[in-house]
C-alpha cells in the first residue's frame, strides 16, 4: 500500500490560527517593477489570489520603475533625477504612461487565469481599478522642475472600502490624475505608504531582491523599531544604496509605523512562496518594521533584578513561583526576557536550556497584576518559543501548579516527570506536584 504524507495535513492544520488571525484584515501590497519583471511574479500573483480567497482586503500598489526605464532607451531619451525622483517632462509622461498601462493589463490578465492545472483553477478574483487617487504636482525644488512628478493630493478611502467589502482586489498603479485633467508619474512607495495609513490597513508588505534587511554580519534582522529601520537606511545611503528597493520601502515603513500602521514586512521576490511563508508561519521570514511601543519585550540585565523581584515576590509567598534569591537571579539574568513600560518592568519569564536533551525550561513567568488583560503572556512565550528554536531546541517544558488551562490553550501537552531532562528529574519536588506540560518546536 502506497504510505501517505501527513505533511499536507500537519500544514493545513498549522496555518489554521494564522488564517483565522489575518481573516478581514487589509494589506496593502506593494509591488515594484522589478518584481513583476521576475520569473517568480506568476506565483506571488497566485499567493495574493490566495490571500484574497481567504477573506483578506487586499490593496495591490504596482511600480514601473524599471519598465519605464527600459522604454525610455528603447526611444533613445533619458531622465534626470532630483532625490531619488524621477524628473517626467512631455515626452517621459507619455512613455511611463505606455508602460504603465501595459503592466497594469498584464497584472488584470494574470488574476483572470482559471485554468485547471493552475493554482487560480475555480477562483474568480475581481480586480478592480480607478480615480481612487488624485496627484497634484511636485513642483519645483532646488531650482528644479519635476514637471509632470507628482505626489498625492486626495485618496478615495471611502470608494476603495467599498471595493474591499465586496471582496475585490483594488489595483492602483504609478499614474494618477489631478483635479485639472492632468496625468501625473507617482511614486509606488508613495502610493503604497500612503494609501495604507489612511485606510488604517493592518499591514504593508513590500518586496526586494532579498530577504528582508540584513544587518552588518549579513544576517536577517527579523523585527525593527522605526529608529532601527532608519539607521539601516542610513547605511544602505552610505553605500550608495539609497535608490535601492529596499532603501525605498523603508522610508515608506517608517512613515507608515509612525503614522500607525502596525506591521510592514519586507520580503524577496526571488523566492517562491515567501509572503505566505512570512504571513503563515510563526518565525516569519523576511523583516518586520513595527510601531514603538510604550512597552519593550527585551533581554533582562542586571538593573532589573530589583523589578523582577518586586514582580514575582507575591507569587513566590503564595506558592505559585519557587523562590529565588537575589544572588541567584543575579547569576540567571541572562536567562531571563522582561517586558518593560515607562521603566517598570511588569512581565519576566525565564528559559534554561538542557541542550543534551535538546528540550528547554520556561520558567518564572510572571505578569504585573494591573496589565493581565493585554495577553502579555503569550507575548512571553513567543519570545521563550523564538530564543529556544534559534538555541536548535526540539521540545518547551513547563512545570505549572496554577496555570494548567493557559498552557494547554497554547498548544502545551502533559508529560510524565521520566520525560524531563535528568537533571530536571533529580530537582523535581514531589511536594509541589507541579504539573509538567510540553510543546513541540
Amino acid at each position: 500500500m502506497k504510505l501517505r504524507s501527513t505533511a499536507l495535513v500537519k500544514g493545513f492544520r498549522q496555518s489554521a490560527p494564522y488564517v483565522n488571525a489575518h481573516r478581514g484584515k487589509t494589506l496593502v501590497i506593494m509591488l515594484g517593477g522589478e518584481a513583476i519583471a521576475d520569473n517568480n511574479f506568476r506565483n506571488i500573483v497566485n499567493d495574493i489570489a490566495l490571500l484574497n480567497c481567504l477573506g483578506l482586503r487586499i490593496v495591490l500598489v504596482y511600480g514601473a520603475r524599471p519598465q519605464i526605464s527600459h522604454l525610455l532607451d528603447v526611444h533613445g531619451y533619458s531622465t534626470p533625477y532630483h532625490k531619488s525622483v524621477r524628473v517626467t517632462d512631455e515626452r517621459s509622461l507619455e512613455i511611463a504612461k505606455q508602460a504603465a498601462g501595459q503592466l497594469h493589463l498584464d497584472i488584470t490578465a494574470r488574476f483572470s487565469m482559471g485554468l485547471n492545472n493552475t493554482p487560480m483553477a475555480g477562483s474568480q478574483i475581481n480586480v478592480v481599478s480607478g480615480n481612487f487617487v488624485i496627484a497634484q504636482p511636485l513642483g519645483i525644488d532646488d531650482g528644479i522642475d519635476y514637471c509632470h512628478s507628482g505626489r498625492i493630493r486626495r485618496i478615495d478611502v471611502d470608494g476603495i472600502r467599498r471595493q474591499l467589502d465586496q471582496n475585490s482586489i483594488v489595483l492602483l498603479g504609478p499614474i494618477a490624475s489631478s483635479v485639472t485633467g492632468e496625468c501625473f508619474n507617482l511614486t509606488s512607495e508613495e502610493v503604497a505608504t500612503q494609501v495604507a495609513i489612511r485606510l488604517e490597513a493592518d499591514k504593508l508588505i513590500g518586496f526586494c531582491s532579498h530577504q528582508g534587511v540584513r544587518d552588518e554580519n549579513g544576517q536577517i534582522v527579523s523585527e525593527m523599531l522605526p529608529a532601527e529601520a532608519e539607521a539601516a537606511l542610513q547605511r544602505l545611503t552610505e553605500q550608495n544604496k539609497a535608490d535601492s528597493g529596499t532603501a525605498r520601502f523603508l522610508r515608506g515603513a517608517m512613515t507608515a509605523c509612525r503614522a500607525g500602521v502596525p506591521r510592514s514586512h519586507l520580503i524577496s521576490y526571488k523566492e517562491d512562496g515567501a509572503l505566505i511563508q512570512e504571513l503563515f508561519s510563526f518565525d516569519g521570514i523576511g523583516t518586520q518594521i513595527v510601531m514603538a511601543s510604550a512597552e519593550k519585550v527585551r533581554g533582562a540585565n542586571i538593573d532589573d533584578i530589583g523589578g523582577i523581584l518586586a514582580l514575582i515576590r507575591p507569587l513566590e509567598q503564595d506558592g505559585i513561583l519557587v523562590r529565588r534569591s537575589r544572588e541567584q537571579l543575579e547569576q540567571e539574568i541572562k536567562q531571563f526576557t522582561v517586558i518593560e513600560r515607562d521603566g517598570l518592568i511588569i512581565g519576566c519569564a525565564a528559559l534554561y536550556s538542557f541542550m543534551e536533551e535538546q528540550m528547554g525550561e520556561m520558567a518564572c513567568v510572571a505578569v504585573h497584576p494591573d496589565y493581565r488583560d493585554g495577553d502579555r503572556g503569550s507575548l512571553l512565550l513567543n519570545r521563550i518559543r523564538h530564543q529556544a528554536r534559534t538555541q536548535g531546541l526540539k521540545q518547551l517544558f513547563v512545570l505549572t501548579t496554577r496555570s494548567l488551562h493557559w498552557f494547554r490553550e497554547h498548544g502545551f501537552v502533559e508529560i510524565d516527570v521520566s520525560d524531563l531532562p535528568m537533571a530536571k528529574q533529580a530537582l523535581y519536588n514531589l511536594q509541589r506536584r507541579s504539573k509538567i506540560l510540553t510543546l513541540a518546536l
